[in-house]
């Protein structure tokens, strides 16, 4: 990392249900962050609309744009403004008939640093996201900014150490989610207890596996199904930054938050120091990770 101390911020928003009022209030968010002495912003999943993979509907691809395009522009300009690292969520149009969901990530000098696309890519009631989006093809590679490496991936990726291990084993310095992930609106309060738990537990392991801080960056609010076609999605914010133990930094909770917190990155190689977890991998005995199922 480039710097021993580093204040990030995680735009936690509601959707205001169309694109250019989602624009301005997250230009709003990249402003006030650098103002308050970020260098560094994450905003939220797919945030430019509600989220639309609640249903298979062809029209929705009308939302998605080329990269570079309309948004990387007004995020760039904002970023060079504002001197800040922004890491946004987009719909990518790639070529007609073949999209992604892509994190761009802007140096604070507005230019396009890289991009990831999203690899893990779920399907489950309400998530219908196979249907929209391809899977990446770009791998688990870092991305160098003026910072410093991010290792960059998207939502579902979450669940997934093998992809937190490939961008620590590549020279991550942070592990970044943005996210859209709620509950099921007929779910009660135990099992959305239980899922919300689950979705902290499992990234704060990746920073202690890894000895690397994450953060996730997630919606919030109510977005009701489309034309009724499901129970609609109860988005449970609580973004949050957590250091290379595991421990909380700073968490938010159900509401619009400009969430703030302040890393030392020199902890990260204290940490891996007392904890060699990369000294210890027996990568001679690992090969049958690339199988499906070991039968």
């Amino acid at each position: 990392m480039k710097q021993e101390r580093l204040k990030v911020a995680l735009a936690q928003r509601a959707s205001l249900h169309d694109r250019d009022s989602n624009m301005d209030a997250l230009l709003g968010d990249i402003r006030s962050a650098a103002a308050a002495g970020a260098a560094l912003i994450l905003l939220p999943e797919l945030h430019n609309s509600d989220y639309f993979c609640q249903v298979e509907q062809t029209a929705n691809f009308d939302l998605a744009e080329p990269v570079p395009g309309p948004s990387t522009a007004q995020l760039a300009a904002v970023a060079a403004e504002a001197g800040i690292v922004v890491v946004a969520s987009l719909f990518e149009k790639r070529a007609t008939g073949l999209y992604h969901n892509t994190a761009v990530v802007h140096n604070s000098n507005g230019s396009i640093a890289g991009k990831y696309r999203k690899m893990h890519i779920p399907d489950d009631p309400g998530y219908h996201e196979k249907f929209y989006f391809t899977p990446g093809d770009l791998g688990f590679m870092p991305i160098e900014t003026s910072l410093g490496k991010l290792g960059v991936l998207v939502c579902w990726d979450q669940w997934y150490p093998e992809a937190a291990r490939l961008m620590a084993l590549a020279g991550a310095d942070l592990l970044l989610y943005p996210t859209a992930i709620g509950w099921d609106s007929r779910d009660d309060e135990e099992e959305r207890q239980r899922q919300l738990d689950a979705w902290i537990t499992v990234q704060r392991g990746h920073a202690v596996a890894n000895g690397l801080p994450v953060l996730a960056c997630n919606r919030n609010g109510i977005e009701a199904a489309p034309s009724g076609k499901g129970p609609g999605i109860a988005f449970w914010g609580n973004s949050f930054v957590a250091g290379p133990q595991g421990e909380v930094v700073a968490r938010a909770d159900e509401q619009n938050q400009l969430l703030f917190a302040e890393l030392s990155m020199k902890r990260s190689e204290e940490v891996r120091r007392i904890w060699p977890f990369l000294r210890d991998r027996r990568i001679d005995a690992y090969a049958n990770l690339v199988r499906r199922f070991i039968d």
